[in-house]
């Protein structure tokens, strides 16, 4: 698989560390949505959203679309907050 770094161009997956689903941070204090942010999980089979990190080139954090029945790479742009 390889991915397309915004920065960097295509690259072999193995510069890339996979940092878990990318999910939405619930706003203000403790609540039953904090709890499901911390703690569940889905595991689709589908589409997608993930956050990797691209600690073998430019560090950049990404968020990639992709498909997780056929691997296909969706989309992949800068997490807010990655180096440009």
């Amino acid at each position: 698989m390889r991915l397309t770094c915004p920065n960097c161009g295509e690259r072999d997956l193995r510069e890339f560390t996979y940092r878990g689903a990318a999910l939405d941070r619930p706003e203000g204090a403790w609540s039953p949505a904090w709890d499901a942010y911390l703690h569940q999980r889905d595991n689709p089979a589908g589409a997608s959203r993930e956050h990797w990190w691209h600690g073998f080139g430019c560090s950049a954090f990404l968020v990639v679309e992709r498909d997780t029945r056929t691997h296909d790479i969706l989309s992949v742009s800068l997490a807010s907050g990655g180096r440009q």
